[in-house]
């Protein structure tokens, strides 16, 4: 099926991006990177999403602290940690 009609890009192009892509892919603008194109209108974005979230199985929903996925590359390629939100309070 196509999921991007403005760059004809099929779901198993994006699942095929995802399972050959050395690293973890978890956005659709790291879809289009490993595919060679870019977002033009953006309303396949959360289809992409749902297609990669499929493709990694149970990693997507639910990285653990020794799981590849949940760590960020800094910008020296060395893994960081995953950055830590607070709320504040009003």
């Amino acid at each position: 099926m196509i999921v991007c009609s403005c760059n004809v890009l099929s779901d198993d192009d994006i699942r095929a991006a995802v399972a050959e892509s050395d690293d973890a892919v978890r956005h659709a603008k790291q879809v289009y990177g490993c595919l060679g194109c870019s977002a033009e209108c953006g309303r396949c974005a959360r289809t992409i999403k749902t297609i990669i979230d499929e493709a990694l199985g149970p990693c997507a929903q639910s990285c653990c602290a020794g799981c590849p996925h949940s760590h960020t590359v800094a910008a020296n390629d060395e893994i960081a940690e995953p950055v830590q939100f607070a709320l504040a309070a009003c």
